[in-house]
């Protein structure tokens, strides 16, 4: 086991947040990670991307997320070194020598990141774990340097937690696993700014009873209910929050702005910067990804809302200017029926490329806490009296109840204007009308063919 260390500040520095309040950095190598540019990055890129267009409040960036997951991982390896520290070789407690690194992982986890992150994903083929593991390991970053005075192998290591590779899997599930700082974090986090009360849980709590074992971490079992509380308001966020209609609507008309800005600088057509333009040629490095933020990308929609192309420059006014589109809610019965529907849009004069979408929450960036069944993921596990350990659903009703259940809906996604009713004859009113026949509060309505007698 290597000992990592750091040479210590020469007065505590505090900052104020307000989810965590003062959050306390002693090491001198925090302070220098927080002050590398591919950090301070993280300021100019939104933690929940057009979320913000439903709830006005969710600006917060992913620099205050990255610093509060350091904030609660170094309370939770404090406690651990309070309470459990391991006294024989495997005998599945806490070894202090890891505290530097769960702390710099903590802090660095989400550094590859960019802007819109998931949408900006699922277009380009990136991986913001995978590039953040780049930025901790190439040589030319600020970040790389801060890490290598603490050891030569330091960036590897760090990497190394982020990849999940790292052999201790206590350090690896402090920051990934279904009852991570990571999630405490994003949750309170989030909830705070949205200004919603579905993400409170008792943190407090859950750190008095969080504790490691051989395998990872796991809960006291006299914590059952705070740990359900917090399985419960994940569940809520999702449901309100993340899953929002409206801030899927933005998602969607935002991956079509940037498949519209693609085929535009393909014919040579696009007035773009520099850094946005290496990603839709598909020749990006590093630097050109480091390059990118919200600004950017909104610099960018801005120039987009006066381009020539009709198209781009109606979804770019779209973002920027909050006209989200309407949707209704699909399901087996009714997709049949989608066909019919993007043909009524395309006579309304609507390319069905870039103005329809079929949206499921199934597909979105968040889950669900499923301990079994073919996607199940890592396990919370309750530590009994004797040492023993027990999967969560199996000791909570409540849990158990919510496993396995329909969480989501999927969603067809349409121009606004579809729904329209006008008071004086529009050219476009009978179309209107008749796809108005299938849409009914929000759902699709089959409509039966009455029955034919056959002779």
């Amino acid at each position: 086991m290597v000992r990592f260390r750091s040479q210590q500040l020469a007065e505590t520095v505090v900052v104020r947040d307000p989810v965590h309040g003062d959050i306390q950095i002693n090491d001198q190598v925090i302070l220098e990670l927080l002050a590398a540019k591919e950090f301070q990055r993280l300021r100019r890129i939104k933690q929940l991307g057009p979320v913000s267009f439903v709830f006005p409040g969710a600006t917060h960036t992913r620099f205050e997320h990255n610093l509060g997951v350091y904030a609660l991982t170094r309370q939770i390896c404090q406690r651990f070194n309070q309470k459990y520290v391991t006294q024989t070789p495997g005998d599945g407690l806490w070894d202090p020598d890891n505290q530097l690194l769960a702390e710099c992982a903590a802090l660095l986890h989400d550094v590859g990141h960019g802007p819109y992150s998931h949408t900006f994903e699922h277009l380009f083929g990136t991986n913001h774990e995978k590039i953040g593991q780049r930025i901790i390991t190439d040589r030319s970053t600020e970040i790389n340097r801060a890490l290598r005075r603490v050891a030569p192998n330091f960036p590897d290591a760090v990497a190394s937690v982020i990849a999940k590779t790292y052999p201790n899997p206590q350090v690896v599930k402090l920051i990934s696993s279904q009852a991570d700082a990571d999630r405490m974090d994003y949750l309170q986090r989030d909830a705070y700014f949205t200004g919603v009360n579905y993400g409170s849980f008792d943190l407090s709590r859950i750190m008095r009873v969080i504790r490691p074992f051989s395998g990872g971490i796991c809960f006291a079992n006299s914590g059952m209910h705070a740990v359900e509380d917090y399985i419960v308001s994940r569940y809520q966020m999702y449901q309100q929050v993340y899953f929002h209609r409206v801030g899927r609507s933005f998602e969607v008309i935002l991956q079509h702005l940037l498949e519209r800005a693609r085929f535009c600088y393909q014919q040579g057509n696009l007035p773009v910067t520099p850094s946005l333009a290496a990603f839709l040629a598909d020749k990006w490095q590093l630097s050109d990804y480091l390059q990118l933020d919200d600004g950017v990308m909104e610099t960018n929609f801005s120039l987009w809302t006066q381009a020539s192309d009709p198209i781009l420059a109606d979804l770019a006014n779209r973002y920027l200017y909050r006209r989200p589109f309407s949707s209704v809610k699909i399901n087996d019965e009714t997709k049949h029926l989608l066909p019919k529907l993007t043909n009524l849009i395309k006579q309304a004069g609507f390319d069905p490329t870039y103005y329809t979408a079929t949206n499921s929450m199934f597909d979105e960036p968040y889950d669900a806490y499923k301990p079994s069944g073919k996607n199940a993921n890592s396990q919370i596990e309750l530590m009994q009296d004797d040492g023993s350990l027990i999967e969560l659903s199996q000791l909570s009703p409540l849990v158990k109840a919510l496993n396995g259940t329909f969480q989501g809906d999927e969603r067809f996604f349409f121009p606004k204007i579809m729904l329209s009713q006008s008071a004086e004859p529009q050219i476009f009113d009978p179309i209107y009308q008749e796809f108005q026949k299938y849409v009914r509060n929000g759902e699709l309505r089959y409509l039966r063919r009455p029955n034919r007698q056959h002779h």
